[in-house]
């Protein structure tokens, strides 16, 4: 077995994995004592060399997986999502860029490579996302017609919510979330137009109870496949361990016969 192989197979062992996800996790609490102006007046340079020691463990993990996998490293998805999460870590805060220090937190955005149900929520979501935007597509046009209508219809009387096409989605947007609608906008303006009810009641309708659910509903129906797929990959995987294991049973008993 090659230097290469061995390194792969260290490196996908699952006790280097929970190590990884403990240390990720540990830096997240670092990071987040940095923001602490009284911790950092006693202990700045503690976590600072703490922070260091972690950004080190996820480099030398990353150039060991290079090793290991060479330009294949790359093809995975999520290897590519560790290299950029690191690499942006590694970019000098100074002058202009010290909004990049901020960007440190960015590293515990590895939970979702390093723990399995977490990347398949992902790999859900990111399946959903062709379907999704023929939902945001609706939801789009939806709002455009309201905005419209809305601007048109109350815009001269109550122009702070309804004045301008911008002013119009922002509160139907408001309203969709069903925050404050009612006592905030809706009935105010019901006090002007009475069967104003007759414009919002669809839109909540249809927006909220209907729009919504549609995308959640994708969600869950692609995160449902996901899992299926990862099953049938698993059931392959030991079926193919199980014919093998037989040929390998065969062929010893062909070789004890000829033996005799």
């Amino acid at each position: 077995m090659t230097i290469r192989a061995r390194v792969g197979i260290m490196i996908d062992r699952t006790s280097v994995q929970n190590f990884i996800l403990g240390v990720i996790l540990f830096n997240a609490v670092i990071l987040g004592l940095e923001t602490s102006a009284p911790v950092m007046a006693r202990f700045g340079g503690l976590i600072h060399a703490l922070d260091q020691i972690c950004l080190s463990i996820f480099v030398i993990e990353i150039a060991m997986k290079l090793f290991a996998r060479g330009p294949a490293f790359f093809r995975n998805g999520w290897n590519v999502f560790d290299f950029t999460i690191v690499g942006i870590s590694l970019i000098p805060a100074a002058q202009g860029l010290s909004v990049l220090r901020a960007l440190r937190i960015l590293r515990l955005l590895r939970v979702l490579s390093v723990t399995p149900s977490l990347r398949r929520v992902v790999e859900g979501l990111m399946s959903a996302l062709p379907g999704m935007g023929s939902v945001f597509l609706l939801t789009g046009l939806i709002f455009y017609i309201g905005a419209v209508m809305a601007t048109k219809l109350f815009g001269a009387i109550f122009p702070e919510w309804f004045g301008t096409l911008a002013k119009s989605a922002y509160s139907l947007f408001q309203i969709m979330t069903l925050e404050s609608w009612s006592m905030g906008i809706v009935r105010p303006v019901m006090e002007v137009y009475p069967y104003a009810w007759a414009f919002f009641v669809p839109f909540i309708l249809v927006t909220t109870f209907t729009v919504v659910n549609l995308v959640v509903g994708l969600i869950v129906n692609s995160m449902q496949d996901a899992h299926q797929a990862e099953n049938d990959e698993r059931t392959d995987s030991y079926r193919d361990e199980v014919l093998t294991r037989l040929l390998e049973i065969e062929t010893l008993l062909k070789d004890s016969r000829e033996r005799r």
